[in-house]
């Protein structure tokens, strides 16, 4: 997979203007939860993360990590009743927060896709900024709790990323034993998917990539 290519780059294969930053905030407050999501699409892998789900926060680090996206959320949610309100309004919250951050889309390569093992486990991802929200999730988990995360909500985060992100989304679970193995490989796939679609393309700076000149 190609490495990001950084923005400063950009501007001297175009030879044009430094694009602006890729950097959003979003605040999302209902009776259920209370939320702060700020994101920068082109930083280091940075995280502070704050949901009360301490399985969850260390997922949220791995979309950080693996992606290059520095990534802050802090969430106050109703868990005293489960953790569904917070793990499902993260990822809208989220996903907003990538919409607005990536703007436009010009100049982005728009597809990503990636494999990832932990161990007997191997996950593939496969992402497409299209405007177009779809989630296609394939994953068998072999346990029902990982800590205090339930894995069902693990498609309640993507689904909610999905819609308010406007990617079309595969996830595929191909192999696996230990659900953290497999809840793990899903979210460093995804993180490495998002970081390729993301990249910025030095041979289509400013470019919308679609026939149909907007995405």
């Amino acid at each position: 997979m190609n490495t990001p290519t950084a923005p400063d780059a950009i501007v001297a294969a175009a030879g044009g203007s430094t694009p602006p930053a890729r950097i959003a905030e979003v605040a999302r407050n209902t009776a259920e939860t209370k939320i702060r999501v700020r994101v920068d699409l082109d930083g280091s892998g940075k995280a502070q993360l704050a949901t009360g789900i301490g399985f969850f926060d260390h997922m949220l680090d791995q979309i950080a990590r693996h992606g290059l996206i520095d990534l802050d959320v802090h969430c106050e949610g109703d868990l005293h009743i489960d953790g569904h309100h917070t793990v499902e309004d993260v990822g809208i919250t989220l996903g907003q927060a990538v919409a607005r951050a990536v703007g436009d889309k010009k100049g982005i390569r728009r597809y990503g896709h990636a494999y990832v093992p932990l161990d007997e486990a191997l996950s593939r991802v496969v992402v497409d900024f299209s405007g177009r929200p779809g989630l296609h999730m394939d994953v068998r988990f072999t346990s029902g709790m990982i800590g205090g995360f339930d894995t069902q909500l693990t498609f309640e985060f993507f689904q909610g990323f999905v819609n308010h992100a406007g990617v079309t989304l595969h996830i595929d679970n191909l192999k696996g034993v230990n659900a953290h193995h497999q809840c793990e490989t899903i979210f460093k796939a995804f993180a490495r998917a998002v970081r390729a679609a993301l990249e910025l393309d030095p041979r289509s700076a400013g470019v919308i990539p679609s026939t149909k000149g907007s995405l």
